[in-house]
């Protein structure tokens, strides 16, 4: 059955992020239901808020949403990350979210600029 509506969180709201939510943001078939970074201040922090869209320090927080999330992007580049996150869906039985990996952000974003986005992560934090 084809979806009319994607309910996304996003994890990650630096250099990576920032660009992938201008996207979404701009998509009308996207509720952007978070974002998440331990930077309160970052770029893409501030975006969502300027739009009146929920941001919080504690990506888990969307983790825990379960199944009202259709797909969690993981932009952070921190392996823990992703790991607490197939944990936490494997854990709760949530067979429905997504955790999509910054390589296939890379690849939308490169996509839809037509030409290759590289990707910046140099700490290992959200």
């Amino acid at each position: 059955m084809a979806k009319d509506i994607f309910r996304i969180a996003v994890i990650g709201a630096g250099e990576t992020g920032t660009p992938l939510l201008n996207k979404l943001l701009d998509a009308p078939f996207v509720e952007l239901l978070g974002v998440a970074d331990l930077d309160a201040e970052a770029p893409g922090m501030r975006l969502a808020r300027s739009r009146g869209v929920a941001t919080t320090t504690d990506f888990m927080d969307f983790a825990r949403l379960g199944e009202a999330v259709d797909v969690l992007i993981d932009v952070t580049g921190v392996a823990a990350v992703r790991e607490a996150l197939r944990q936490h869906m494997q854990d709760s039985g949530n067979h429905h979210t997504l955790i999509v990996h910054e390589t296939v952000v890379q690849l939308m974003l490169s996509l839809l600029g037509g030409r290759l986005v590289q990707l910046k992560h140099g700490v290992e934090d959200y």
